[in-house]
């Protein structure tokens, strides 16, 4: 089956997602906390089209009037306020959107801040992340007490000038609002039962758990995620193109580069080594894929994150 083409827009950075939202550059590379009272006057060209963020999103909302709509389905805000976005997934709003009254708070940073730390590995576990969740989080007064303190704190971390304890301060925080928004997220679902995995959110699983394990893994093919899912190579990758922006092999691709990332920042493997326990037969390969994507070798971005 044939699926439409849409145009989509790719926030790649924190620069961009704060520029997409008409808002001042944001004073760590790597993550931007928005006032969401201040921002709601700015001109939303989400309306337009869909957005895919290769970022982190942690949002707070209050008096949201409208429906996002996230991956192919709304994303129903109407007892909820607390939302959450991972890199690569998709979203866009109501034509009908109504800002006027909204207040809160959206933390954003990418993925890369993490990349030295025992939370980069852990983000996967987050189940709040994930396709499969349809609905925004309610939150009780005292939970989001607990929360704005929180934020609070990250907040004056952030305004602070960087130094070399910045990113560790970040980390260390961010970790500690995800603790709570985990209790939080078990307490309101732990008693449903999951829904029903689309192929969506199937692939999005199969795509995670297969670089999550560890040793050396043949690089994994659009053929091996299809027959997973029980549908043609083809369609598969049409049917994430309609909904994402991407085909599967540059899902594949995105997901390779972040464990790439991973080792070379958290071993002492060399390049050769990361190649090879990444599945490519030829280090050249490897080293070819990582620069065109990331625009540096692979010696040189572990030169630069060091």
């Amino acid at each position: 089956m044939k699926h439409p083409a849409k145009e989509f827009q790719v926030l790649a950075t924190v620069t961009d997602y704060t520029r997409f939202c008409g808002l001042p550059a944001p004073a760590h590379p790597l993550l931007t906390l928005i006032d969401l009272e201040l921002a709601r006057n700015q001109p939303s060209p989400a309306r337009l089209t869909p957005i895919v963020q290769q970022l982190y999103t942690v949002w707070l909302k209050r008096d949201f009037k409208g429906r996002l709509h996230y991956g192919h389905q709304s994303y129903d805000f109407s007892e909820g306020v607390l939302g959450f976005v991972a890199p690569g997934q998709v979203f866009s709003v109501d034509e009908m959107l109504d800002v006027s009254e909204l207040s809160g708070w959206m933390l954003v940073f990418h993925p890369d801040l993490l990349l030295k730390y025992p939370l980069g590995q852990k983000m996967a576990g987050y189940g709040f992340f994930s396709y499969q969740v349809h609905e925004a989080l309610h939150i009780s007064a005292q939970e989001e007490k607990v929360l704005d303190g929180l934020m609070a704190t990250i907040r004056d971390e952030y305004e602070r000038p960087i130094d070399a304890f910045s990113r560790d301060v970040l980390v260390a925080q961010i970790e500690q609002l995800l603790s709570y928004a985990n209790r939080f997220y078990h307490r309101q679902f732990l008693t449903r039962r999951a829904p029903e995995r689309d192929q969506l959110s199937r692939f999005e699983v199969l795509l995670a758990g297969y670089f999550a394990q560890d040793g050396t893994l043949p690089l994994p093919t659009v053929h091996y995620f299809a027959e997973a899912l029980h549908v043609s190579p083809a369609y598969l990758s049409d049917m994430l193109r309609s909904l994402t922006g991407q085909n599967t092999q540059q899902h594949i691709h995105h997901a390779l580069l972040e464990k790439a990332k991973r080792l070379l920042l958290t071993t002492s493997l060399s390049i050769n080594e990361t190649a090879f326990q990444l599945g490519f037969e030829y280090p050249q390969y490897f080293n070819r894929l990582f620069k065109s994507k990331t625009g540096l070798t692979p010696a040189a971005f572990r030169r630069s994150a060091n």
